[in-house]
């Protein structure tokens, strides 16, 4: 009866404790986020709409305070304009001295839609050799410096537009001349001087879109925008591969992406924005990893509106879960140098039927590195048709074959190189036919080859299936994730005898059977959609 009384009176007390900790877990992660704000932020957007919607109130804002912290945001961009819409300042202001005293960092932000004369491509996007789009744009953001110390531009700061006066403004040059020219110009005229002329403490970040193949062709000119601005931020969203609207990129582009800017910025790099749509709960976290694994200092949720319905909740109730082991990936990422098969893309390069090819390469086990130039000093190197716009190229690749450096080679760029010898042994011709995707088709038996030829200058062998992505983090630090919805089984072997460790998994309920002999790591068992982390 004593042991009875005493096993209910235990068991009620850990009930206690499980219901307290349900209860006051919203504030446990927001002080978690609160400790680790220096190492990364959440954060996330209220688009004008969303102002206007749930920020009116001092209810709508007791809401979004209570939600933020729940979700670990402690940065907040309260958005001014998008969509020909202006938030109304008493209300802007408001909610932002509201969220400064419950102790977020609070930024503003513009999303540059229909401001003036739309463009005859990309629906709201603007014209903006149109003199009236350019004088409407500079007033909005004069407005917004008036309000706030820090703007984000979203992505939507270029054009496409091919009106009859864009032609004649045009003239003899290319479209992606002179619409980088006019963009930078614009940058210059319209947004940063006047803003800082109405506040000189303000700070505009560009945000760059993730189809970074296009960006030349739409007007973003990454490194004079990049020297411009106070900062940069990236979008990473990938979404679901095999979702109808949202679909075809693969998970490795927020990472290629991320990373691919932040060579080019470099301290003026911030943080990667991404979005529920066309998610699931699984490809929804998998963009916040691939943002983290990237070295990013922050992650922008967007748009606080949109996370309310549709896939949104389920998502953050995910990510949520996620957040403590998201805090640790980034402690184990931060500042670290990455190892592994060069990947540059020139900027302004021209894809020329290899759209996003980096990403889909990332995707077959072979840990890029991803760079602006092209060294011949990389212990290994993958050429795609954007190396074409490299002057150089044919050089430095006559200095990597001749020094025995393993080089991997789209079909395309070895048709456009007529006296490369592609029977040379440390070349590997990658057969893309113009369709990066079929690289997806790729088997374990195929892939083999590939990656022990570019793998062999640091020491490694990879054997998994495709869609399983290897990272090489730092001096002893080996990241795997598993981006296959079956359970897989691999192995990484190292020349040298390693005492490793598995460290984390992501999600926490995730599981991998880990083994280590000698130089031999084996990854059993491990299940759907997760990461792994190895440190030895």
């Amino acid at each position: 009866m004593i042991r009875s009384r005493a096993l209910r009176y235990t068991v009620a007390v850990w009930l206690l404790v499980l219901s307290v900790t349900a209860v006051s877990r919203s504030q446990s992660l927001w002080d978690l986020a609160n400790e680790n704000r220096r190492l990364l932020k959440i954060s996330t957007l209220f688009t004008a709409q969303n102002v206007r919607g749930y920020l009116s109130s001092d209810e709508g804002i007791n809401n979004a305070i209570d939600w933020c912290k729940k979700t670990g945001v402690t940065h907040v961009f309260i958005e001014t304009f998008r969509d020909g819409y202006t938030a109304e300042r008493d209300t802007l202001e408001h909610a932002k001295s509201r969220f400064k005293s419950e102790g977020f960092e609070v930024s503003g932000c513009v999303t540059p839609t229909k401001v003036g004369k739309i463009s005859t491509g990309w629906g709201a996007v603007g014209c903006y050799t149109d003199g009236s789009t350019r004088r409407n744009l500079q007033k909005i953001f004069e407005y917004s410096a008036s309000i706030f110390d820090e703007i984000m531009v979203d992505d939507f700061l270029f054009t496409n537009c091919e009106c009859d006066e864009c032609k004649r403004a045009r003239g003899e040059k290319s479209w992606a001349d002179y619409r980088c020219e006019l963009m930078v110009k614009m940058s210059r005229d319209q947004i940063l001087e006047p803003a800082r002329v109405v506040n000189p403490n303000v700070k505009i970040i560009i945000k760059y879109p993730q189809w970074y193949d296009d960006f030349h062709n739409r007007g973003y000119e990454v490194l004079r925008q990049t020297a411009d601005y106070d900062k940069i931020w990236v979008g990473t969203e990938t979404r679901d591969y095999d979702n109808k609207r949202w679909g075809g990129k693969v998970q490795y582009e927020a990472y290629y992406i991320m990373r691919w800017l932040g060579e080019i910025g470099g301290a003026k790099t911030g943080g990667g924005w991404f979005d529920p749509y066309g998610t699931t709960e699984d490809t929804y976290v998998e963009q916040a990893r691939q943002t983290v694994l990237a070295d990013a200092k922050e992650m922008l949720l967007f748009c606080y509106g949109s996370l309310l319905r549709g896939t949104g909740p389920a998502n953050v109730e995910k990510l949520r879960a996620e957040i403590p082991g998201l805090f640790k990936l980034a402690r184990l990422v931060r500042d670290k140098p990455i190892k592994g098969v060069l990947a540059p893309k020139p900027p302004n390069s021209d894809a020329d039927g290899e759209q996003y090819v980096f990403d889909f390469v990332g995707m077959l086990g072979l840990p890029l590195v991803p760079a602006a130039k092209i060294d011949a000093g990389a212990k290994a190197a993958f050429l795609s048709v954007h190396a074409a716009k490299d002057p150089k190229l044919a050089g430095k690749l006559k200095r990597m074959l001749d020094t025995k450096r393993p080089v991997l080679m789209t079909d395309g760029l070895a048709k456009q190189l007529n006296n490369v010898n592609i029977e040379d042994e440390n070349l590997t011709i990658l057969k893309v036919d113009g369709n990066p995707r079929n690289l997806l088709k790729l088997t374990r038996k195929e892939l083999e080859p590939i990656r022990n030829e570019l793998l062999a200058p640091f020491g490694i062998r990879f054997d998994a299936p495709n869609k399983v992505a290897l990272y090489l983090i730092g001096d002893d630090c080996v990241i795997v994730e598993n981006f296959n919805d079956e359970t897989i089984n691999g192995t990484l072997e190292f020349s040298r005898p390693i005492r490793a460790r598995k460290t984390l998994v992501l999600p926490p309920e995730g599981k991998v059977d880990f083994s280590c002999v000698g130089g031999k790591v084996q990854f059993s068992e491990m299940t759907p959609r997760t990461l792994v982390v190895v440190e030895y």
